[in-house]
């Protein structure tokens, strides 16, 4: 099912939907709704964020608008141009980097850099006092690290 109605979509567009475009368009919602869920989640049908129908009606209005991907038209010459600049998205409903983005915010699926902390098996931590840096071979001594033992500088 959709993430928005055909009535919201039509509501986005300036002239009114014959029959082909009518079908056309619930396709293109169901797509994006499908899409959304791919870069997002599968948010419950009946209610949605509301950012995400904004992408949806978004991503459908652009295709609906556009549905074979031109990038230039001429009456004169018969000229018809597809541009690369969404490449295999080009003449389908696809979401751009920005939504995309906005997708997987809202999801909490948004690639981060995080910090781990690694260790080898059964490593114990050895207590070291201030400005004592550990020394990784059995038996030796802390080395002092730019401090003395009565504080820090």
């Amino acid at each position: 099912m959709a993430y928005a109605t055909l009535d919201e979509l039509k509501a986005r567009l300036d002239w009114e939907l014959d029959e082909d475009e009518l079908r056309i368009a619930a396709g293109a919602l169901e797509d994006a709704s499908d899409l959304a869920a791919g870069y997002g989640r599968d948010w419950p049908e009946e209610r949605p964020p509301r950012l995400v129908r904004t992408l949806v009606l978004k991503a459908a209005a652009r295709y609906v608008r556009n549905p074979h991907g031109y990038t230039q038209s001429r009456a004169g010459d018969e000229t018809l141009a597809w541009g690369d600049a969404h490449g295999r998205d080009a003449g389908s409903v696809y979401f751009t980097r920005e939504e995309i983005r906005l997708l997987e915010g809202l999801a909490g699926t948004r690639p981060t850099l995080t910090s781990v902390i690694v260790s080898a098996w059964d490593t114990r931590t050895r207590p070291v006092r201030a400005g004592l840096v550990p020394v990784d071979y059995d038996g030796g001594a802390p080395f002092p690290m730019f401090c003395d033992d009565g504080g820090p500088w």
